[in-house]
């Protein structure tokens, strides 16, 4: 074999090896932050269930417990008798024979996605950051009043908890609201992702931001912006 080509393989081997080495470094470190305790639920927390991922092996994986209520709130974590890191980057809770209940991947720091077929998508987050979640949709619930940038009250509303649908909120809008916001006429409220939510019968969502102010922006923001300010 000349020698080019056989620099070329050495070279091709150990690009390989390192490739290998920091997807193996990845997969360690990633089954090493996952060890606590978390929160799985449905996209708005309206179904919960906490489930406490262990360094234990097992035949198949690693340990977990699940609360009790589990399979009551989110029925298919019956099946989940282990984990394990697939990859470098998958989240597996898994059956006792080590397939996959579901598989998750990380989203943002800190926060899991998985999807079950015909059900719909899950989310796996750290549980204290859950919980500060939880205490963030209550701080959400009275009076608020939507804005221009100048300072003009355009509407009065109220964001309840009572659940309108399935991890959505019924709002109610006040009389004698500007046109633009009575015509969009939201129902539902809900946060996602950090953002607040207002939706319409007809599925038009508006986003919110919360700003260095402690009041929420609509996105995309204009020049002449809505915003929405906590009534004392």
């Amino acid at each position: 074999m000349c020698r080019p080509l056989l620099r070329s393989l050495w070279i091709a081997l150990a690009f390989a090896g390192t490739i290998s080495g920091a997807m193996a470094q990845d997969a360690a470190g990633l089954k090493k932050s996952m060890i606590g305790q978390w929160e799985l639920s449905t996209t708005e927390r309206s179904k919960t269930c906490v489930v406490t991922l262990k360094g234990d092996g097992t035949a198949q994986g690693l340990k977990l417990e699940l609360e009790p209520a589990c399979p009551k709130a989110l029925p298919f974590t019956k099946d989940i008798a282990g984990w394990s890191v697939r990859g470098f980057d998958i989240v597996r809770l898994q059956d006792g024979s080590g397939q996959s209940v579901i598989d998750f991947t990380e989203v943002e720091s800190g926060i899991f996605e998985g999807l079950r077929s015909g059900e719909g998508v899950y989310i796996l987050q750290n549980l204290a950051a859950a919980r500060s979640l939880a205490k963030s949709m209550d701080q959400m619930i009275g009076d608020w009043s939507m804005m221009r940038g100048n300072g003009r009250n355009i509407c009065g509303l109220t964001l309840t908890n009572t659940e309108a649908t399935p991890d959505n909120f019924a709002v109610f809008l006040k009389p004698r609201c500007d046109p633009l916001v009575a015509n969009f006429n939201p129902t539902v409220w809900r946060l996602e992702r950090g953002e607040l939510l207002l939706t319409s019968d007809r599925g038009e969502i508006w986003h919110f931001e919360a700003d260095d102010n402690a009041q929420w922006r609509r996105m995309p923001d204009s020049a002449d912006p809505l915003i929405l300010v906590r009534n004392n």
